[in-house]
This record gives structure tokens, C-alpha cells and sequence, in this order.
């Protein structure tokens, strides 16, 4: 195929599944992907400029990063649905960005019912009419397996990371991995770079203590896994040695949520009733991070993000049946790298002190 006869699609940057949506676009679907920029402060305020003030982060934030991508040569923009206002994103974003003067197609998911099958064939035969069929489903889940490797390594990698005795080889050994996925172009590939990192992690020397600070994070999809929009948090939090878990990621809450069966049954006394996105998935992760006996619990999310705002009073309650601290973040596009770092030290002597006396 000649570069010019083809799409150039892109999607907003979100943590690092882009690397996933790179290979799917040009492995599965013959077209090429214009990989948006690393979400940097430009990012924010041009999404912030053009945004309805009262809206929340990750909205601005993908906003930006559309138009970085536009910029960087991008004719297709693709949007996902979702369960609260995210469903509404991608209408009101393609408004603003037309208004802006930009011409592009956006494929906009909201506008189809993702519990069909055919429904996907025709998003696909959409970006690419001459797609074939059978070698984008196995390459689609060549796709999905680079996401599951990527949630299952960074996971390992936030609980040990914080203890690296060399000083460093740890977090190279993870950066390596990024850049084999960012870089792969078969499953080949794909299994390379998950056995490197996983015999690099096994011989990287751990000086761990025996009963390490434990902390589990909770909080809105977006926000959460997203390293710009948090402000590092996980970073900073591994950094003062704390063994970090956090459920929530793409692989558990699209993949394998539904094979969480007694959710809402263990979390009966808490809510009665399914609350949003992923409200009633953080209430469950946080009780069983405090059943578990961890020492401490963070929430995260956006400025006005409400299914998040009614999971408050549960992980309240949650702390004073369990005796668990919990600190609540919430984040917009003015929150302080500073006074987030004072926040995470004050809490940090707060569960280390805790832990001594307990």
C-alpha cells in the first residue's frame, strides 16, 4: 500500500495503551497510526482553552491530546463510549474541534451498540473498507494480549519497584518493555518483550522488607492509570518505598469484570445497587485491600466527577469499620505537583507511624 492511500488514525493518549492501539490500527487494520504526543502541560491547557469550564479533567485532557494529533497529521479521530459523561465526550469534542477549523472524520463509538458483533465489524469496515476480516480478529487479539502483559508488568512492577537495591535497573528493565511494545510488529514480538522484562524483574535484586507498606488505589478510570493526570503518583508513592496495588486497569474492568461474580455481594452492606463506571469496583478493591490488612488507601479522581463523589462515603465507612486510613486526591488542571508531594508525605509518616505502633 502507498503511505497516501491510507487513514491516518489516531487516539488520545491514555497512559500507555497506545502502543496496543498502534498495533491494532497497523497490524490489524492496514492503516496508519499517528501516535499524539506524550500528554505534556500544552496538552492540558490546549484542551482547557477550548472546554466547557465546569468539565472534568480527562475531558480536556483528550481534547489536547486530539489536537496534538491533528496537528501531528491525523484525518481520523476514533472515540470511545462509556457508562457516565464519557458517552457524551466524543459528540460535544468533534463540535469543538470543527468549530476550531480542523476537517476529519471521527468515529465516534457512542454511536454504536457495542453489545453486537456486527456492530464492530462496521466500525472496522469503516476505518478500512478493504480490511480482512480474519487476520484483523487474530491480530485484534495479538492486541489484546500486549494489553493484559502491559497491566499485568506494570502491576509487578509498582509493587517491587520502590525496593530496586541497584538503584535503578528496575525501572530500565520496565522502560525497555514499554519501548518493545511501542516498537513490536507480531505476537513474536509482543512475547519477546514480556519474557525479557519477566527474567529481568526475577534477576534485578529486591532489598524488600519482611512487612513492607502496603497501599491500595482506588478511584476514576482516566485519572487513575494515567501518569500526567495524577501527577506521577504511583512514581512518587514507590519512591518513599511503599509496595503499591491497584486494581483497576484495563484488563480487569473490561476483560475480566465480569468474572468478578460476587462483587456486589461482598460490598451488600456498602451499595445495593450498581453506581456508575467504576464505583462499585473501587468500593469492592477497597474493602478487600483493607480485609487484607493494608495500611493505607488513596482515592483518586477528577474534579466533578460524580460516581466517584458517591463512592466517598462508602470508602468512609469502609475506614472506620477497618481502622484504615484513607487520603482522597482530586485532581484538575490548576492541582499542585507541590502540594500533592506534601500530601503524600504527610500520609506516608501517617501509616508509617501507625504501623510502627500497631
Amino acid at each position: 500500500m502507498e503511505a497516501m492511500s491510507v487513514r491516518k488514525v489516531a487516539f488520545p493518549r491514555y497512559a500507555e495503551y497506545n502502543c496496543a492501539f498502534r498495533y491494532i490500527f497497523e497490524e490489524a487494520m492496514d492503516v496508519r497510526c499517528i501516535q499524539p504526543p506524550a500528554i505534556t502541560r500544552r496538552t492540558m491547557e490546549l484542551g482547557a482553552k477550548h472546554s466547557p469550564e465546569f468539565v472534568c479533567t480527562p475531558f480536556k485532557i483528550t481534547l489536547g491530546s486530539m489536537i496534538e494529533a491533528l496537528e501531528a497529521g491525523a484525518d481520523t479521530l476514533l472515540m470511545v463510549h462509556g457508562l457516565c459523561r464519557l458517552g457524551y465526550y466524543g459528540e460535544l469534542q468533534e463540535q469543538i474541534l470543527h468549530d476550531l477549523g480542523y476537517r476529519f472524520d471521527f468515529i465516534n463509538l457512542s454511536e454504536y451498540d457495542m453489545g453486537k458483533k456486527k456492530e464492530y465489524i462496521k466500525i472496522v469496515k469503516r476505518i478500512n473498507p478493504k480490511v480482512h476480516l480474519a487476520k484483523f480478529a487474530a491480530k485484534f487479539m495479538e492486541g489484546i494480549r500486549m494489553v493484559e502483559y502491559l497491566d499485568e508488568v506494570t502491576a509487578e512492577y509498582y509493587r517491587s519497584c520502590g525496593f530496586d537495591a541497584t538503584g535503578g535497573q528496575y525501572k530500565a528493565a520496565y522502560r525497555r518493555f514499554l519501548t518493545a511494545l511501542y516498537t513490536a510488529r507480531t505476537r513474536a514480538d509482543i512475547e519477546d518483550a514480556y519474557r525479557a522484562v519477566r527474567q529481568s524483574f526475577q534477576t534485578i535484586p529486591i532489598n524488600k522488607p519482611l512487612r513492607p507498606l502496603r497501599v491500595g488505589i482506588v478511584g476514576e478510570f482516566y485519572t487513575v492509570m494515567d501518569a500526567f493526570s495524577n501527577l506521577e503518583l504511583e512514581d512518587k508513592l514507590s519512591g518513599m518505598g511503599v509496595e503499591l496495588y491497584r486494581w483497576m486497569n484495563v484488563t480487569h474492568q473490561f476483560f475480566q469484570y465480569s468474572a468478578q461474580k460476587n462483587m456486589g455481594v461482598k460490598i451488600r452492606d456498602l451499595c445495593t445497587y450498581e453506581m456508575g463506571p467504576t464505583a462499585t469496583a473501587n468500593i469492592w478493591y477497597a474493602k478487600e485491600c483493607a480485609e487484607r490488612g493494608f495500611d493505607g488507601l488513596i482515592h483518586v479522581k477528577s474534579a466533578g466527577c460524580t460516581p466517584e463523589i458517591d463512592v466517598m462515603p462508602a470508602l468512609q465507612t469502609i475506614s472506620g469499620t477497618y481502622k484504615v486510613p484513607v487520603l482522597y486526591l482530586t485532581y484538575d488542571s490548576q492541582t499542585s505537583d507541590v502540594g500533592l508531594m506534601t500530601r503524600l508525605e504527610a500520609f506516608y509518616d501517617m501509616i508509617e507511624m501507625r504501623k510502627k505502633v500497631l
